[in-house]
């Protein structure tokens, strides 16, 4: 069992920036992909960003250049640090982990004013 609780939404105005953080806990494997999906009202949920244990990212192409994900593996915690934020970002922001059974956070909200 994994456990995940999200933190740092919040509201911002257009072109500002956020960083969310995710505290994992409980049992891992030592091959895991950790990242962050959204949804925003009415929309599918989507994969923003992902980072595997071993490094390797990917990013969705509407936050590519403007997110950054990384992993500090100590503190078993997972960052998106979002700069240039837009208005089409607003969204619940949900952590996630994956080895196979994939773990949901509780998700927070980020809500970007125009």
């Amino acid at each position: 069992q994994v456990q995940l609780v999200e933190s740092g939404g919040g509201l911002v105005q257009a072109g500002g920036s956020l960083r969310l953080s995710c505290a994992a806990s409980g049992s891992f494997s030592s091959l895991n992909t950790m990242g962050w999906y959204r949804q925003a009202p009415g929309k599918q949920r989507e994969l923003v960003a992902s980072i595997h244990s071993r490094g390797n990212t990917n990013y969705a192409d509407s936050v590519q250049g403007r997110f950054t994900i990384s992993r500090d593996y100590a503190k078993n915690t997972v960052y998106l640090q979002m700069n240039s934020l837009k208005p089409e970002d607003t969204a619940v922001y949900y952590c996630y982990y994956d080895s196979g059974t994939h773990y949901w956070g509780l998700g927070t909200q980020v809500t970007v004013s125009s």
